[in-house]
């Protein structure tokens, strides 16, 4: 996760060594395009979107969803990479934040806004680094479909978090699943 979170090299000798963590990403769906359950989500058409980063982005900032919406438009994932998701209002981090202060989606929505112009896409795909509860691609999916209401928009992380360790199978695990929000307002995200 930490080596995912900082693009740095894959050190593993089990795996690629010195290749970038968001390459490395791309490789591996590359490899096991026939196996994974979500790769009919990166169709020709399709354009890959970025999450936006809590904090307002500065210049030349390590931008992780970035870097792996790339690596993927490069081994052929999709048509090409739309950065058009900007935070125009910093939320608290999900990853340092103790769960009852984590934005909701909502809060997400509200602070992010749409950057640039795009011909109405059949399909976007939102690339996120990691997803915990999925606040922030629900957020940004609301928001993207405000602008483009009769598009097809699902969601990719590279990784997910497990808070429950019996759930825990391995780190290579890939699986589909959902994100649903709660009447609190919170999300629910399965698996």
């Amino acid at each position: 996760m930490i080596a995912l979170k900082n693009e740095r090299f894959v050190e593993d000798p089990a795996y690629a060594q010195g290749v970038l963590m968001s390459k490395w990403v791309a490789q591996t769906i590359q490899q096991n395009r026939a196996t994974l359950p979500f790769t009919s989500f990166f169709q020709p058409n399709t354009i890959l979107v970025p999450t936006p980063k809590s904090s307002l982005m500065q210049p030349d900032t390590l931008w992780v969803p970035e870097r792996i919406a790339t690596a993927l438009a490069r081994m052929g994932f999709g048509n090409m990479v739309f950065p058009c998701l900007v935070r125009v209002k910093p939320v608290p981090k999900a990853a340092s934040s103790v769960p009852q202060e984590r934005p909701i989606p909502t809060e997400h929505y509200e602070s992010m806004g749409i950057r640039g112009h795009l011909i109405k896409p059949d399909e976007i795909v939102l690339v996120d680094d990691i997803v915990t509860r999925g606040a922030t691609l629900l957020g940004a999916a609301n928001r993207l479909a405000d602008v483009f209401p009769q598009t097809r928009i699902r969601a990719f992380a590279a990784m997910r978090t497990i808070s429950n360790p019996d759930e825990f199978n391995e780190l290579y695990d890939p699986c589909v699943g959902t994100i649903e929000l709660r009447e609190s307002g919170d999300t629910l995200r399965r698996p």
